[in-house]
């Protein structure tokens, strides 16, 4: 199994959500973040004055697959999240050693 980790721009979530269903992903966690890689933040406009931020808000997707699926699913990522600009975010995989539903006790595959 694989623990996919995204970090993407909040308004691609809804495409990102869409094509990992197409890709046969049944269940995401989301939440929003804030940070910067190479952008080192923004600058804003707000009532005239100009300011700059540090932080970029961003949106975490974070998916558990069996192996089989797990190119698929970045791929499916890759492709809805891209727009071609700064800042499009990134994608992280890492094994995952053990999954287990609490509500049944299911473990592994079976679980996610």
């Amino acid at each position: 199994m694989k623990l996919i980790v995204a970090i993407i721009k909040p308004f691609k979530l809804e495409e990102v959500r869409d094509a990992l269903a197409a890709a046969g992903v049944t269940g995401m966690t989301v939440s929003e973040v804030r940070g910067f890689g190479r952008q080192k933040g923004q600058t804003e406009i707000y009532r005239g004055a100009e300011y700059t931020t540090s932080f970029v808000p961003k949106v975490r997707v974070e998916i558990v697959v069996a192996d089989g699926v797990a190119a698929g699913a970045i791929e499916a990522i890759q492709a809805a999240a891209n727009t071609g600009s700064i800042g499009d975010g990134k994608i992280f995989v890492l094994d995952v050693g053990q999954a287990v539903r609490i509500r049944t006790g299911e473990l592994n595959d079976d679980a996610i």
